[in-house]
C-alpha cells in the first residue's frame, strides 16, 4: 500500500505522463463496444447523436438512413497529443488574451503556439473553444493528390472530381526542432491550396486561400483559371459561393473554415456524440463502402462516443449582411478539438444543410498516432434542394494524405514548396 507521499507522487507522475490540452482525457464509451445501431433501435441512442444525425435517422427529410442501416460501435480512442504541442501549450497559453477588433469581433493577443485556452471558461467561453478548434493540434503540412469529391442529385446521378491538396500552417507551428514561424510566412498564418486534376474540363483549375495573422486582414481567395491563363482574386462574398456547383462553400472546408475574427460563438452545452475516428484509406476511399446517402457502412470503421462541446457560431453583426448562414451549430471534440459535425441554418434560422465532418487519426512522422492527420470524410446534405456532396481524402487507389516531411516526395512531387503551393505567384507555374 502506498504512503500518502508516494501516492501523491504517483498521481503527479500520472498527470505528467498523460497531459491533456483541454477538458478531460477521453473516457470509456457509455455505449458498450460491439453494439450495433440500426433503424429499429436508434432511438435508444439518440442522446449521443448530433441533431442533424438524429434527423437522418428519423426520416424527416428526403435524405434519410436506409432500412438496412448499421452502425457498429467500438471503444473510445486514446491517442496522446504531440509532445511539442503540449510543451507549447504549457509554455505560452498563459500569455494569451482576448481583445476586441475594430469590426466588433474578438481576436487573440499574445498567442504563440499550442492550445490558446487549455481550460476554456467564461467570459466568452464559446469563443475560446472556437479559437482552440482553429488552432487545434495538426500537422504543419498535409498534402496528397487522390482526394475525391462527388455530387449527387435527388435522382441519384453522380458526378466526380479528383483533387490535389496542400494545406500548410505557416505560423504558430508546433513541431520538434522546427521554428514556430516559417521564415517564408510573410504574415500568412495558414495557406490552403487545391487543384482539380479530373475531369478534363476542370483540369488545372487552382484555388488558393491565405489566412493572415492580422485579425483585421480578412482571408484572400484566388482562383487560377486555365482557360484565361491568369489568376483571379475572389470577392469576400465568394466565401458563400458553392464550390464546383456542389453543397460545400469555402467556409465549410474541414468542417469550419471561416477564421475566427468575424465570428461570435456561444457555448450551448456538453454532449457525448458519435464520431468516426479510425479508418483505412483503402476502405474509406471506395464509394461502394457507403450507403446511398453517402454515410459510411460498417466496413469503413467503428464509431465511438466522444465528449464534445456544442457551440452556436454566427457572423458578428458588422459582417453579417449577405452571409449565407444565420448560425452554425458546431460539435467539437473536447480532447482533440476536431469538429465532427455541423448543422447549418439560413439567415431566417431555418435548417438548410447538415454536415458530417469525420476527422481520421493516423501516423504522423516523428509524432506517432495523432487524432488529426488532415484526412477526413466529409458529407453535406442539402435538405432544401435534395442534393448532397461528398468529399474524402482518399480515392479508390487507397492513397490518403501524408504529412510534414512525407510531403517532400509524393509521386515525385515536392509539396513542401511554399512558393509553389502557398503563394499567388506559384499558381501560374502550373502551365510550365
Amino acid at each position: 500500500m502506498l504512503t500518502r507521499g508516494y501516492a501523491a507522487l504517483a498521481a503527479l507522475l500520472l498527470v505528467i505522463a498523460c497531459p491533456v490540452i483541454g477538458g478531460a482525457s477521453p473516457g470509456e464509451s457509455p455505449i458498450p463496444p460491439g453494439t450495433v445501431i440500426t433503424m429499429k433501435n436508434w432511438r435508444q441512442y439518440k442522446q449521443y447523436m448530433p441533431h442533424g444525425m438524429e434527423l437522418l435517422f428519423s426520416g424527416t427529410y428526403f435524405w434519410k438512413m436506409p432500412a438496412d442501416f448499421r452502425m457498429e460501435i467500438g471503444p473510445t480512442s486514446h491517442y496522446p497529443i504531440s509532445q511539442a504541442y503540449r510543451e507549447n501549450t504549457k509554455k505560452y497559453s498563459h500569455l494569451v488574451q482576448l481583445v476586441g477588433t475594430s469590426s466588433g469581433g474578438h481576436a487573440l493577443k499574445g498567442y504563440v503556439a499550442g492550445l490558446p485556452f487549455p481550460n476554456p471558461a467564461d467570459p466568452l467561453k464559446g469563443f475560446k473553444i472556437l479559437a482552440n478548434m482553429w488552432y487545434r493540434p495538426m500537422p504543419y503540412l498535409f498534402c496528397g493528390n487522390s482526394d475525391r469529391e462527388y455530387l449527387v442529385n435527388s435522382a441519384g446521378q453522380i458526378s466526380g472530381f479528383r483533387v490535389e491538396q496542400v494545406f500548410r500552417r505557416l505560423d504558430h507551428i508546433s513541431r520538434p526542432g522546427g521554428p514556430i514561424t516559417d521564415p517564408q510566412a510573410e504574415g500568412v498564418e495558414f495557406s490552403e491550396f487545391a487543384m482539380f486534376t479530373e475531369p478534363e474540363q476542370y483540369k488545372y483549375t487552382q484555388i488558393l486561400t491565405l489566412f493572415y495573422d492580422n485579425p483585421e486582414h480578412s482571408e484572400d481567395d484566388y482562383v487560377y483559371v486555365p482557360q484565361l491563363r491568369r489568376v483571379v482574386r475572389q470577392s469576400p462574398n465568394q466565401r458563400c459561393a458553392p464550390m464546383t456547383n456542389g453543397d460545400f462553400t469555402p467556409d465549410d472546408l474541414e468542417g469550419f473554415n471561416g477564421g475566427i475574427a468575424r465570428f461570435q460563438a456561444d457555448y450551448l452545452h456538453d454532449q457525448q456524440i458519435l464520431a468516426l475516428v479510425n479508418s483505412d484509406p483503402k476502405l474509406y476511399g471506395k464509394l461502394a463502402n457507403y450507403y446511398s446517402i453517402l454515410f459510411p457502412k460498417p466496413v469503413v470503421g467503428k464509431w465511438e462516443v466522444r465528449d464534445s462541446y456544442v457551440l452556436d457560431a454566427r457572423r458578428i453583426a458588422s459582417k453579417r449582411a449577405g452571409y449565407c448562414y444565420g448560425k452554425q451549430i458546431l460539435y467539437i471534440d473536447k480532447y482533440s478539438y476536431n469538429l465532427s459535425w455541423k448543422d447549418l441554418y439560413n439567415p431566417a434560422m431555418k435548417l438548410i444543410k447538415i454536415q458530417s465532418s469525420q476527422k481520421l487519426a493516423g501516423e504522423i512522422p516523428g509524432e506517432g498516432t495523432q487524432f488529426n492527420t488532415g484526412n477526413s470524410i466529409e458529407t453535406m446534405w442539402d435538405i432544401t434542394k435534395n442534393h448532397m456532396s461528398f468529399f474524402a481524402t482518399a480515392g479508390p487507389d487507397g492513397k490518403a494524405l501524408v504529412a510534414n516531411q512525407a510531403c517532400r516526395n509524393v509521386d515525385g512531387v515536392n509539396y513542401d514548396d511554399v512558393k509553389r503551393y502557398g503563394s499567388v505567384g506559384g499558381l501560374s507555374q502550373v502551365m510550365r
